[in-house]
């Protein structure tokens, strides 16, 4: 055996949690022939990006998009054999309002063009308006979407001269589905990173990635059956309970009293989960510091099942002028008729309503919307994730991949990079804590020659 595949034949990586970050770091390592073991605490996979059966019905913990930006993301998919034809609807951008107001990508143009005639036909919006939304996007491509300092979103676009219709009926729901942030709290600077690669660079990178499957099917068996093709374990209800240093290595002592020697970990649970196994691990404590005084934004959503014969327009349909946002036609995505989602994000109002109360407002809003959905509903469901995402604010110092300790690493979308808490986010960061180790590995392995 040569020294480089020796070198990787005798690691070991222990992965801490079995949601998008863990899985995509679990993956890529698998791939190149190092030995993985993920570990999760929960019964199922997933994270955040779990689905659950509900009445006979296929729910998401969230509704979710992606979009044709999220390389990482489908590029993993592709690795672990998903035909993104089958998995993913895949449209221009097209973003509708019940006022009125309507966006609609002029793909026959490449970007950044195709937004901005799109923004020249868009409806609902004055011709000055129009113009405003062009200039403020060309403003942002002329100083190459770097921002002289971190701002709120809405103190940008108020300097921007954005007009009010120009920031409820487009900025707003842009930065809250990106950032789970409220435009006065949510850092400019990482709108700014969303709209530059959504919109700068390819028109493909708009365009809406609507999943056709749940998100257990499309994103977290894939995954999990990817590392297990490669040699790589998933332990599930096996959670981690303390980490200790063990010479150059850790030692993970699992939740079925056992423990084992890992010579990387990677920890890829949420932040508030990372702090306590830092506990025993002395060079830690800013790090601890720094997790905990992350703070979290909610996301609500509430399915509706109502009769078979019930469907939308559009697969996706936006409300913004009451509690409820996005509204998803399940139906026209993974056939199950007649369910409509609809997603709530960052904090407000409704996080104190009774899930009946809350059900009872956003159903209303959807009927004096879309008369298509004044008929009867069977059932309501309302999936609360309260901590769905770090808030993602003004001048936030994100910690980074690397704890400070030697083979030890972060992975998750709260950690430092362009992109806001999402699973593109996630992938991007466990990719890259993958490609430390590998590199790690077999620089170690080029020194020894």
């Amino acid at each position: 055996m040569s020294t480089s595949s020796s070198s990787l034949a005798n690691a070991h990586v222990g992965i801490i949690g079995a949601g998008c970050a863990g899985l995509a770091a679990g993956a890529s390592l698998a791939r190149e022939g190092i030995k993985v073991t993920v570990l999760e605490s929960a019964p199922q996979a997933g994270g955040r990006a779990r689905s659950l059966n509900w009445k006979g019905a296929r729910l998401d913990n969230g509704q979710h998009i992606l979009l044709g930006a999220y390389e990482q993301t489908l590029a993993l998919l592709s690795q672990a054999g998903v035909d993104e034809a089958q998995a993913l609807m895949r449209l221009p951008l097209d973003l509708r309002l019940a006022e009125g107001f309507e966006l609609q990508a002029a793909d026959a143009w490449p970007a950044p063009l195709h937004l901005l005639v799109g923004l020249l036909r868009a409806k609902g919006l004055s011709w000055s308006e129009r113009f405003s939304a062009i200039r403020f996007m060309t403003w942002l491509q002329l100083r190459r979407f770097k921002l002289a300092r971190d701002i709120s979103v809405l103190t940008l676009l108020h300097e921007r001269k954005q007009t009010s219709t120009l920031i409820r009926c487009l900025w707003e729901p842009l930065c809250l589905g990106a950032l789970n942030t409220p435009i006065d709290q949510a850092s400019a600077q990482v709108f700014v990173n969303v709209l530059r690669d959504s919109f700068a660079r390819d028109k493909h990178d708009s365009h809406l990635l609507l999943p056709r499957q749940d998100l257990s099917t499309l994103l977290i068996a894939p995954l999990m059956e990817d590392i297990q093709q490669h040699g790589g374990d998933v332990q599930l209800r096996n959670g981690v309970q303390k980490i200790e240093a063990e010479g150059n290595s850790y030692r993970l002592h699992t939740e079925d009293q056992n423990s084992a020697l890992y010579t990387h970990v990677v920890l890829a649970c949420q932040p508030f989960r990372v702090t306590p196994l830092l506990a025993d691990l002395p060079g830690t404590e800013a790090l601890q510091q720094s997790l905990t005084s992350l703070q979290y934004q909610p996301i609500y959503t509430v399915y509706f099942q109502f009769d078979a014969s019930v469907a939308l327009d559009f697969p996706m349909l936006g409300l913004n002028a009451g509690i409820s946002q996005w509204v998803f036609d399940r139906g026209q995505l993974d056939g199950q008729q007649g369910l409509i989602a609809v997603v709530i994000s960052a904090e407000g109002a409704h996080q104190s309503l009774r899930q009946d109360a809350l059900a009872e407002i956003v159903l209303a809003e959807l009927r004096d919307h879309y008369p298509a959905l004044r008929a009867p509903i069977y059932w309501y469901k309302v999936i609360a994730e309260k901590r769905a995402t770090f808030s993602c604010t003004v001048g936030l110092v994100r910690p980074s991949h690397h704890t400070g300790l030697p083979k030890l690493y972060l992975a998750g979308d709260y950690v430092a990079g362009d992109y806001p808490a999402t699973i593109e986010g996630a992938i991007r960061s466990g990719v890259q804590c993958a490609q430390h180790i590998t590199l790690s590995l077999t620089s170690h392995t080029e020194s020894h020659r």
